[in-house]
Parts: C-alpha cells; sequence; structure tokens
C-alpha cells in the first residue's frame, strides 16, 4: 500500500479528493516515471490522466505556466511528482507537489 501524502491544510476537499485516490495516482505516475508526468485527477469524470509536461503547460495561461514551471523545477530536484485536481463543478484546478515514494 502506499502511504497518502501529508498536507498542511486539513480542511481541503480537493486534496481529501486526491487522498482517495492516490494509490491509483502514484500507479499511474509510476507507468511513466521516466518521462516525469503531470499528473490530473478531475473529480467529475473520476479518471486519472499522465500528460507530458510541455502538452500540459502548452494548454495553460501564461502565469500559470510560470507557476507550473517552477513546480515542474522543484519536483525533479526534490524526487516529487506534480499532481492537479480538477473540479469542473466549482471551476477549480489546484495543483500540489508531492512525495510518492
Amino acid at each position: 500500500m502506499v502511504e497518502q501524502p501529508d498536507h498542511e491544510d486539513l480542511d481541503d476537499p480537493l486534496f481529501d479528493a486526491l487522498c482517495e485516490q492516490w494509490e491509483h495516482i502514484v500507479t499511474g505516475y509510476m507507468q511513466f516515471e521516466d518521462r516525469r508526468p503531470v499528473m490530473l485527477y478531475d473529480i467529475q469524470e473520476k479518471r486519472i490522466y499522465a500528460y507530458q509536461y510541455e502538452g500540459f503547460k502548452a494548454e495553460m495561461s501564461p502565469k500559470s505556466q510560470a507557476s507550473l514551471a517552477d513546480q515542474y523545477e522543484r519536483a525533479g530536484a526534490l524526487g516529487q511528482m506534480v499532481v492537479f485536481v480538477r473540479d469542473n463543478e466549482a471551476k477549480r484546478l489546484v495543483s500540489y507537489l508531492l512525495d510518492y515514494k
């Protein structure tokens, strides 16, 4: 079993949704670990996606691209992964930088 990540904000419904799918997210990441994908969990679809960094980044606004670039660089240096959780109903997309090993 994969240990769930820690998070400072205990009242975070998107992080709670991520934790519910944590094992599946890590498994998906590990399948493509050598490519360092950006992971996305869509709450309404209940689906997990692994995206190539450049392709995912290209779909974002310039401000979000800069934020993702920073997170992705830090993730590589720290041996972590970038995970996004999307809630289309609430119109929220939140990213997390998390240990997966």
